[in-house]
């Protein structure tokens, strides 16, 4: 009989932001398909979310908190962690974008998107961190939603792709102080996924084609693919890997 106890979330309580759709609701119903205890962190309601993990039999719970306040951010984790225990997992899903021409884009489109998807995410993870290391032996694990705009440029979405580069940077330099004192840091870059975000791109017959030409697996992505990719993250199994990129793309970037 084989022995998967090493991708077991059991007992773990796992802080997923950005969980009441798309890639965010993914990750939470895949963490709570191993065994994990979700906490949906977000502006709106996950009443979604929660509904598909009570039909698992999980556990979740949300936490309103808007994520382009990195203070409110903080305090939010802080008071998660002393009302309700400790915290084993951490995943920064949470994102939004904004498009324009770049001799167009504003200073409010740009600190938006860097607030949320950059800002918040780092001392999300500093509060983390800091909750952590306070507690002598206890280990964590931090997974981050890069973008294929990790690697790429893209077009019309500056702020956007500044911000999933500087996911990537933040998550190697975390991983670089942290490894050796038991805090886990790494990254998924998802490729195309299923998701509202990209509702308007598979309607369009024509781009819809262009992109599957370009995806050795001939489909797109759903939700549950990053959903699993973070469970492994989180779980025992990854306990060796540190400032790992890894892309979910459906060998997008190998074509």
């Amino acid at each position: 009989m084989s022995d998967l106890s090493a991708f077991s979330l059991e007992g773990k309580r796992i802080v997923v932001t950005g969980a009441n759709t798309g890639i965010g609701q993914g990750i939470a119903v895949s963490i709570a398909r191993a065994g994990g205890t979700v906490v949906g962190v977000g502006r709106s309601a996950m009443d979604e979310t929660a509904g598909i993990i009570a039909g698992l039999g999980g556990s979740f719970s949300e936490a309103r908190c808007d994520l382009g306040d990195h203070a409110a951010a903080q305090a939010m984790l802080d008071e998660l962690w002393d009302k309700s225990g400790p915290i084993d997992g951490l995943v920064n899903n949470a994102g939004i974008i904004s498009r324009g021409d770049a001799v167009d884009f504003s200073e409010a489109d740009w600190d938006s998107v860097i607030d949320v998807n950059l800002k918040s995410l780092f001392f999300l993870c500093q509060t983390f961190g800091r909750r952590v290391f306070a507690e002598p032996g206890r280990r964590g694990k931090v997974v981050n939603i890069a973008s294929m705009l990790s690697f790429q440029g893209g077009i019309r979405v500056a702020s956007y792709t500044a911000a999933k580069h500087g996911v990537v940077g933040v998550t190697r330099i975390l991983a670089n102080e942290w490894a050796a004192k038991g805090i886990n840091v790494n990254a998924i870059a998802p490729g195309y996924i299923e998701t509202n975000n990209t509702a308007i791109l598979r309607a369009d017959p024509d781009r819809s084609a262009s992109i599957l030409a370009r995806i050795p697996a001939g489909r797109w992505g759903g939700p549950e693919d990053i959903g699993d990719t973070a469970v492994f993250m989180l779980a025992r199994a990854s306990d060796y890997m540190h400032g790992a990129i890894v892309p979910v793309d459906g060998g997008w970037l190998a074509r």
